[in-house]
Parts: structure tokens; C-alpha cells; sequence
């Protein structure tokens, strides 16, 4: 591509692109000032600004910013994962871990039959609950094959685990109290079933070091599994859409990948894994705010009690779980 290209193509972006910037960054700093997540106040002011979706100065960069940005901040989420953190965990409570999320995502299928959503709506807020919230929806929107319903089930549905994550963060560590569980109990519970890192961090370290090192190193691992679940999403859907011949690992999957694994592996120095996590936690804020941005509030005010319904009941379809195998010892505490 010529100069003269790349620069007509910056110009047609950069309206759009610093919209979304502006927005990201206002709901950084609410969020830093009023202890709240950020990707929700990214939301609610995007949608705020959903006049400028349609406009001809910013429409592309819009586009490119819920679109191509979201794709590089997943690449970039490979850097907060080393699979040497979880080792402590031990094999029981991976094994554990692993049979929480995939029966989660499992039984979004069964909610969203029960209550008359599409397999695409399961297969993102099942994945949402089960794995790492807001983070997860996105990675898992850019492999499900689109269609007219996509933009407002991924809105919906990062809203809704971001809502049901702050709750959780709120009431979890009391609950676990009452119930007399010790705080290795408490942080594992908090990590196996709170979505949002953020979240989950706030929580663990409200009751204690231990229950909070304990909650980080679980939502790790959760978080260390969505490249296997995306692939088998991936391929998955790519067969059920095109047939198995046309299967194809989508490019950003096999970033990520490439980014966790170097990670894992000590090639990628500390002071360099720290930038990418910062660079793609940006990214993701600013796609969020472009994608709210593109959505209007009638729009979800139309989606009914069934949206709720759903990504509700999963979530305390994954709370009963994980309560049940922390009390029959399953998780190795």
C-alpha cells in the first residue's frame, strides 16, 4: 500500500478512532476516581454518543476501533497469563476448574432453549460466566459468525456479567463468611465463579492475602483456558457454518496463543509483558467504547427479561457448582 494510501486512511480513521479514545479514557478515569468498572462506565458513555455511529466523519473509525482494536487487545491478553502461576493450584483443583467451566458454558445451551434464545446468545454468555466476563464475550464475538442480533447480545452481554460481577464483589465475601468457610475456601470460590478480574481481585483481598492470592491464581487459570475454548468455538462453528473443509483458526486466536505461550515461557521480559498488558487493556476499553457507541438504548430495552433471565441463572448455576465441589473437598483445599 502506498503513502499516500496509508495516509488517506489514517485521515478517514482518526475522527472515529478519537472519539472512542476520548470516551475510553473519560471512563478511565471515573472508574479510578469512583471505584467502579471501567468497561461498563465505557459502555454507558459510548451509548451516549450513538448519534455519531451513523456520521460520515466517524463512522469508519468507529468500526475499526469495536472491530480491529478489539481483535489486537485480545492478541495482547496472551502477556497476563504464565501457565508457572497455577501450578500451585494442583491437579484436583485444575481439574475442578475445568469441569466448572465446561459445564457452564454447557448449560447456557439449556438456558437459552429454556428460554428461547439463539445458540450464538448461549455460547457468549455462557462463555462470559464461565470464563472471564467482559474479556471473554469480545474474544468469543469475533469467532462466532455474525449476524443482524450480535452487536446488542455482546453489549448485553458485557453489561450484565460487568453488573453481576460488581454484585458478586459486593456479596460473596459476606456470604462465604456467614457459611464459616475458611479464607482458601473463600478465595477459590471467588476465583471460580466472580467474572471480571477486577472483581475477583477486589473481593479475594477483602477477606484476606491468602483468599485473595488464592482468587487470582484460580481466575487466572479460567482466564489461561478461553484460547481452547475459542478454538473449539472456533472450529466448531466454522463447521457448522461452512463445513469442516473450510475450518480456519481465526488470526487473533492463534496471536493470542502465540502471546501466552512466549509468555509462559519466559520470553517475553517482565518490563515488556507488563507494557502489553497495559496496551491491551486500553484496547479493550476503546473498543468497548466504540462498540457502545454503535448501540443505541432502544435497542437493548428491546432485547426482554429473557436476556436477563439467562445470564442470571448461569451464574448461579456456576456458584451452586463450585460451592458444591469446594464442600465435597473436589477442589483440593
Amino acid at each position: 500500500m502506498a503513502i499516500s494510501d496509508l495516509q488517506a486512511r489514517a485521515r478517514s480513521l482518526f475522527p472515529g478512532l478519537l472519539l472512542a479514545l476520548t470516551i475510553a479514557a473519560a471512563a478511565k478515569f471515573l472508574s479510578e476516581h469512583y471505584i467502579a468498572p471501567v468497561m461498563l462506565f465505557a459502555l454507558l458513555i459510548g451509548m451516549a454518543f450513538n448519534f455519531m455511529a451513523d456520521q460520515d466523519r466517524t463512522a469508519e473509525g468507529v468500526v475499526f476501533a469495536s472491530k480491529t482494536l478489539l481483535r489486537l487487545g485480545i492478541v495482547l491478553l496472551g502477556a497476563r497469563i504464565t501457565l508457572g502461576d497455577i501450578a500451585g493450584i494442583g491437579t484436583s483443583g485444575l481439574a475442578t476448574v475445568a469441569a466448572l467451566m465446561a459445564l457452564t458454558i454447557g448449560f447456557g445451551f439449556v438456558c437459552a432453549r429454556l428460554f428461547s434464545r439463539g445458540w450464538r446468545f448461549a455460547v457468549l454468555t455462557g462463555g462470559a460466566v464461565a470464563i472471564c466476563g467482559a474479556s471473554a464475550a469480545l474474544a468469543l464475538a469475533a469467532v462466532i459468525p455474525a449476524n443482524d442480533k450480535t452487536e446488542r447480545n455482546v453489549l448485553f452481554t458485557v453489561v450484565a456479567v460487568t453488573t453481576l460481577s460488581t454484585i458478586a464483589m459486593i456479596i460473596y465475601p459476606v456470604l462465604f463468611g456467614l457459611a464459616g468457610l475458611s479464607d482458601a475456601q473463600s478465595g477459590f470460590l471467588i476465583g471460580a465463579t466472580i467474572h471480571d478480574v477486577a472483581q475477583v481481585v477486589g473481593a479475594g483481598y477483602s477477606i484476606s492475602t491468602e483468599a485473595g492470592d488464592t482468587a487470582t491464581i484460580v481466575k487466572l487459570l479460567r482466564v489461561t483456558l478461553l484460547p481452547v475454548v475459542l478454538i473449539i468455538v472456533a472450529l466448531a462453528t466454522a463447521r457448522r457454518e461452512t463445513g469442516f473443509s473450510q475450518v480456519r483458526l481465526p488470526l487473533f486466536v492463534v496471536g493470542f496463543g502465540t502471546v501466552t505461550i512466549a509468555n509462559s515461557t519466559g520470553l517475553l521480559p517482565s518490563a515488556v509483558g507488563g507494557f502489553l498488558v497495559d496496551a491491551s487493556s486500553w484496547l479493550l476499553i476503546i473498543a468497548i467504547s466504540a462498540l457502545g457507541v454503535r448501540t443505541n438504548m432502544k435497542a437493548m430495552m428491546e432485547l426482554g427479561w429473557r436476556h436477563v433471565a439467562v445470564i442470571v441463572v448461569e451464574t448461579l448455576f456456576l456458584l451452586t457448582l463450585a460451592w458444591a465441589a469446594v464442600s465435597l473437598g473436589l477442589a483440593g483445599l
